[in-house]
Formats: C-alpha cells, structure tokens, sequence
C-alpha cells in the first residue's frame, strides 16, 4: 500500500468522498483565511505584555512564536484525535479581553492572566473528558443550532466587508458604503471579490485561495509599480525593508526572529505563585474566560459543522468531546507558552468549502502553522485585506442555514432571529448564543409550551444571568487586582 492510499485510509477519504489533493487544497484555504492569526494576535497580546530585557519586537516575535506553537498542538489534536477538518488557534475576542480589559483595564498582571487561562483550559480538559461540555451544547434549543451558522455567516461578512472597507464607520449611521473610488484598499478587494465568487460560481477547486493570492500579488505589484504609496495596498514595514536591502533585506527578515520564548514560560510559572494574591478577582477572571470561551467555541464548532454536513438530524455533532478536546489541550499548552486562549476558528468555513472532511485538512494546516516557524516576519507581507476577502465569500454561503428554520413557529422566529443578527451587531458569537438560548424558553412559556422546555435549558439561562452580572460589573471597573 503506498503512502497516498495509507492516509486515505487512515483518515477515512472514501467515507466523506474527497481525495488527497482536496484535503490538501482545503487545508491551505483554511491557514490562509485564518493566517492573520500570527500578526495579529501577537499586536494585541504585546500592547499588554512587556518584558525587562526584550524589545516590543522581541516580545512580538515571542508571542508570534507561542501562537504558532499553540495552534500547532490544538490542530494536530483535532486531526489525530477528532478527525475533523477545523483549524484552531488564539481565539479573536478574547485575546482583546486578555489585554485590554483583564491586564490594563483591571490591573491583573499578564502572568496571572496566563495562568487564568492555564486553569480553564484544565477545566475544559476534565469537563470534556466526562462529556459534559458535549451534554451542556446538546441542551442549546434546537432552532439556535440550526440558525448559529447563519449568525456566524453574518458576523463573518460584515467583518470582512470592514476589513476590506467597503463598510466603513459612520457617525451619524455607524456604517456606510465605502467609497472604491478613494480607497485602493475597497477598490483592489473588490475586483478580487468579484473574481474569487465568479471562481466559485464555476467550481473552481481552490477559488478562494486563487482570490486571496491574487489580491496580495495585485496588491504588491501595484505598489512596487508606484501606482500607490508603500503603506496602502502592501505592508510598509516589508516593502521598505525589501526595497532599501533587496535579498538581504530578505534574509535578514527570515533570520532575525525571536525564536526563544522562555521569558514567557517563565512568566506563566510566576502567575501561578501570584494567584493567592487577589483570589476572588482570579476567579472572577477564569470564569468570564471560562464562559465566553465555552459558547464562542460551542457556536463556531456547531455553525463549521453545519457547513460540512457533520450534524445529524437532531443538530447534534456526532462524537462531539473529541474537538472539544483539541481546544482544550490547545488552551492549556497555549497559556503555559505564552498566549491567550485557544478556539476552533470559523475560517475554518473556508476549507469546507473547498471540501475538506477529514483530520487531513487540519494536518496540512498544522503543517503550514509550522512552515511558518521560519517566515515569521515575512508573515506580514501578506495583506490583511486580502485574507479577509475569504470570509466575506464564506459569510454568504453559511446563510444557507437559514433554510432550516421553521419561521412560521414563534419561538423558531424569535431565537433563530436573535441568534443570526446579534452575533454581527455585537461582535460576538457568545452573545448571539445568549439571546437565542435566554429567549427560546421564555417564548415557550408564552405561547403555552413549556413542557417543551427542559430543566437544563431554562439553567443555561440562569447560568448567562450570572454572567452577564459578572460581565458588567467586571467592564464597569468594579473589580480591580
């Protein structure tokens, strides 16, 4: 038996009736659409962890580092253990949450936020070894399960049209059409729009990549051409750097990493002798962890699983702790290396569509997460705005959820509606979750259906009171370390 035919039987590709090269294509969609991860986590992390002894890029380095290595661990899990085709990495939100609310708005010292977030990927790790984080997601009504893809289809469009600005703010409106005409950023993505749904219109097997790629090449060429300023369509640090020092401005890029993230290390283990010293704000800390993260990845894992077909008839995914598990392990190694905590991400959506089904597609995207290791900075010269043409793609076709939902029923309606537009409108998959779930029973009871309701349905809305008192009180300042 050769090596192709050994992994298509290993992972299963007769089952799901894809083939290596579309495993392999999904998986390269899907690192693509969630590579920004690498940049970006890094800048919001770095604003709240300082260093003695190490520059801010040092420290940007260190955490790029500890990023990679994280979604490298998480991802590898969800291939060998989950068999799933869904990438992993530092989740967005919650990064911000870690730096800007719990170090510098509440004063935690990164150290000890680290080891908050240590903690609850233990309790994640023994609540999905028992399989009650699968039994707590399977009580989510049914109309949220089928409408959270829908939601998150919307959260990622309206956040990729803003990234590639052709929504912009608004003062009077909050948003308002872009104008392509002043911003070669919404001008380039929209021609790389326009060819990537053509692309899939067609069936083209890697479109999306296709896009993406030609977006930052159009992007790169049109600035090295002069037709616009270093800075707008490609990054300015890299095009000064490979400009003004040709290949060995290249080199130089490649080799001067920061490789060695300790320091970090050794902070997480000072955060665990620092937890007595404020232990009712600690807690405070692990459990909002604890919550956002729990629904954030319960609605991304149901709305990618929905995309794929990997839900039954009950909207239930089959052997659902096994990717639990991979964000879990992914959380708990995540904090002890240096990085906030880890989530199955929905540009995951994005390697579905190409065709990924198995654990296959997350090996490949494990892979690319460790080529990486040696471009790290050159991670950079790949635009933002181009990786996000991919989500604005996905975001339209994860709407097709919508079809099944009962809109006649009340309670379908009203839970189903929440869910979908609360999600974009406040930036947040948990939140979406929270006004499906909290009005699903009470619409119930309304109607004279209550015994419809189960006694864990209505303790999940006790359980999202308690955290929303907990949320406020934490984003009012009343709770400092």
């Amino acid at each position: 038996m050769g090596v192709t035919e050994t992994i298509a039987d290993y992972f299963g590709f007769d089952e799901y009736d894809t083939s290596l090269s579309t495993e392999a294509v999904a998986g390269l969609t899907t690192f693509l659409a969630m590579s920004y991860i690498i940049i970006v986590n890094p800048t919001i992390l770095s604003s709240a962890i300082q260093i003695d002894g190490y520059t801010d890029t040092q420290t940007f380095q260190m955490i790029a580092v500890a990023t990679i290595l994280a979604s490298i661990v998480a991802t590898i899990v969800m291939a060998f253990w989950a068999d799933r085709p869904f990438g992993l990495a530092p989740g967005m939100g919650l990064n911000a949450f870690f730096a800007f609310t719990v170090v510098i708005g509440l004063g935690v010292p990164w150290e000890v936020a680290l080891a908050a977030v240590f903690v609850e990927g233990i309790i994640f790790i023994a609540l999905t070894a028992v399989g009650a984080r699968r039994y707590i997601i399977e009580l989510f009504p049914e109309p949220v399960k089928f409408a959270v893809g829908a939601g998150i289809g919307v959260f990622l469009l309206f956040l990729g049209l803003q990234e590639i600005e052709l929504v912009v703010a608004d003062d009077a409106t909050l948003v308002y059409l872009g104008n392509v005409a002043t911003s070669p950023v919404a001008a380039l993505s929209l021609v790389g729009l326009v060819l990537t749904f053509v692309l899939y219109a067609r069936g083209v097997r890697g479109g999306i990549v296709l896009g993406i790629l030609f977006t930052a090449i159009s992007g790169w060429l049109l600035t090295l051409l002069g037709f616009v300023a270093p800075g707008e369509l490609a990054p300015e640090d890299e095009y000064n750097q490979i400009t003004n020092e040709g290949l060995s401005g290249i080199i130089d890029m490649i080799t001067s990493v920061q490789y060695d993230f300790t320091p970090l290390i050794y902070g997480f283990v000072d955060g665990l002798g620092m937890i007595t010293e404020e232990p009712l704000v600690f807690a405070l800390v692990v459990f909002t962890f604890f919550f956002v993260d729990f629904f954030d990845t319960a609605g991304t894992l149901i709305g990618v699983s929905q995309i794929g077909g990997f839900l039954n008839e009950d909207g239930n995914l089959p052997e659902m702790e096994r990717p639990l598990m991979a964000d879990a392990v992914g959380t708990t190694v995540g904090a002890m290396i240096g990085t906030s905590t880890v989530t199955t991400f929905i540009e995951s959506s994005a390697g579905l569509e190409e065709g990924g089904r198995t654990g296959f597609t997350a090996l490949v995207v494990a892979g690319l997460f460790t080529l990486s290791l040696l471009f790290v900075p050159l991670m950079g010269a790949i635009p933002q705005y181009a990786t996000y043409i991919a989500l604005v793609v996905v975001g339209i076709i994860m709407l097709q959820g919508v079809a099944d939902i009962d809109w006649n029923d009340p309670a379908w309606l009203i839970s189903s509606g929440l869910t979908i537009t609360i999600m974009p409108l406040t930036a947040s998959i948990a939140n979406g979750l929270a006004a499906g779930i909290m009005s699903y029973p009470l619409i119930k009871a309304a109607v004279g259906e209550r015994a419809d309701v189960s006694l864990g349905q209505w303790a999940l809305v006790v359980a999202f009171i308690i955290y929303y008192i907990a949320y406020f009180a934490t984003d009012a300042g009343m709770l400092a370390f």
